[in-house]
């Protein structure tokens, strides 16, 4: 699939894809059903190393003055003071919210659009907050997996005010082709359930997919990258494959 049709999948907002833990609404002729609910609101300081970014994407702290997103949501490599991230809140209007500028952003070497989805921020100064470590094997690539974000609450709609969080469990590489033909094996992971109902959506990008390792620590597993809709039955999230790229993030960290 060229990256025209992907940057399609899930509504672009500020020139970026940009990708929440959802819920899906009752349709005219089941309203008298109760709805399916994909997201609910977290707890302050439950994920304390979430962070949002001014362009409408996600991210997480990686380290406290670098935040790793999605390479979609970033420019090009370089200087770069126009992204605020803000940390600290599950709600964006508390007085108590971290809020600082970047310096630098620096994309996915041969990123264009196919695969290759993750990005750093460097930070003006750090914040004092947990990190989420990066998985660096193929071994926390299965189970079940949390998902954050402040995107939309159904496909279409605005942007929240409180993080929201929900569960999706992990999807085979030879299942998630039957949706994404596409799908990049090795460099993608797909997420999500076979009726819908729960997902990323549109103001998710570049959040973390995450579950706890075997010390019962988070372990970042994806970042959220695309899909087709948000919480579509047959049509999971499709997120880039962290372990696969852990060591050019963790080098390209030590360059900044």
């Amino acid at each position: 699939m060229n990256k025209f049709v992907r940057a399609l999948k899930r509504c672009a907002v500020v020139g970026a894809v940009v990708l929440a833990a959802v819920s899906l609404q009752p349709s005219s002729a089941s309203a008298a059903a109760p709805p399916v609910v994909g997201g609910t609101r977290a707890a302050q300081g439950e994920f304390p190393f979430m962070v949002r970014l001014s362009m409408g994407c996600g991210g997480s702290l990686l380290t406290q003055q670098i935040v790793l997103t999605a390479a979609h949501c970033v420019g090009a490599s370089g200087n770069n003071t126009s992204i605020t991230a803000t940390a600290g809140v599950v709600d964006l209007r508390s007085s108590s919210a971290i809020k600082v500028r970047s310096t630098k952003v620096l994309r996915a070497p041969g990123y264009n659009g196919d695969g290759k989805d993750w990005a750093l921020i460097k930070l003006a100064q750090p914040i004092n907050l947990p990190t989420l470590k990066i998985a660096e094997t193929t071994a926390y690539n299965n189970g079940t997996f949390t998902v954050a974000g402040w995107g939309a609450a159904r496909e279409g709609g605005a942007q929240q005010r409180y993080l929201l969080k929900a569960q999706v469990p992990f999807v085979s590489d030879a299942s998630c082709r039957q949706s994404y033909p596409s799908l990049i094996a090795g460099e993608e992971i797909c997420a999500g359930f076979p009726q819908g109902g729960v997902d990323t959506c549109q103001g998710d990008s570049g959040g973390p997919m995450f579950r706890r390792d075997n010390a019962g620590a988070w372990i970042q597993v994806g970042i959220v990258s695309w899909g087709q809709g948000c919480a579509r039955p047959d049509y999971p999230g499709v997120y880039t494959e962290v372990s696969t790229f852990a060591s050019a993030i963790k080098s390209a960290a030590a360059t900044l």
